[in-house]
């Protein structure tokens, strides 16, 4: 069985598997992550392709609730990934407002104008540009068109990250 404080090997479908050596290796501290240190160990151990199974069986507990913890941490790290993004555009030096029914096309004109009024150089092209925007933007585009407000800003090392606005419509 696999004992967290001790770090323990892990024998299961990838072999010996220290879970204590990958989490200090990759620096996790439970007192700074969003993570559970079983959180943590979970993660460590099925993105190295150990069935849910097998982690049951070396920590004692059962699949669902392997499962459990794993849906969990993954929630965990999708809302630590949205903070980051939150507060990237929030402190961009370029913030450009895009309006629900505004063509794509036009949008990377209007972040180049932005950006070369603040010299904030966009490390993308306007075809790429509008992919990002799209692809970032989920259901607030459809097809060319913007469909609901965003909030696209421009970090000052050039890297996008877009926003759907919750500003309500006047």
């Amino acid at each position: 069985m696999y004992d967290a404080d001790r770090g323990r090997d892990v024998r299961g479908d990838g072999g010996d598997i220290d879970v204590a050596r990958i989490l200090a290796e990759t620096g996790f501290d439970p007192d700074d992550s969003v993570l559970t240190r079983r959180q943590a160990e979970v993660l460590a151990l099925r993105e190295r392709g150990i069935r849910q199974s097998t982690i049951a069986d070396l920590l004692g507990t059962s699949r669902a609730n392997v499962s459990s913890i794993e849906s969990s941490a993954r929630q965990n790290v999708k809302k630590a990934r949205e903070t980051i993004a939150f507060a990237e555009a929030l402190t961009a030096p370029v913030q450009v407002g895009v309006e629900a029914g505004t063509d794509l096309y036009e949008v990377p004109k209007l972040v180049y104008d932005a950006c070369d009024e603040a010299g904030v150089k966009v490390n993308y092209t306007a075809p790429d540009l509008m992919k990002i925007i799209a692809d970032d933007a989920g259901d607030a585009v459809h097809g060319r068109e913007v469909i609901e407000s965003l909030l696209v800003g421009v970090t000052s090392t050039g890297d996008v990250r877009v926003r759907q606005s919750a500003a309500e419509e006047s």
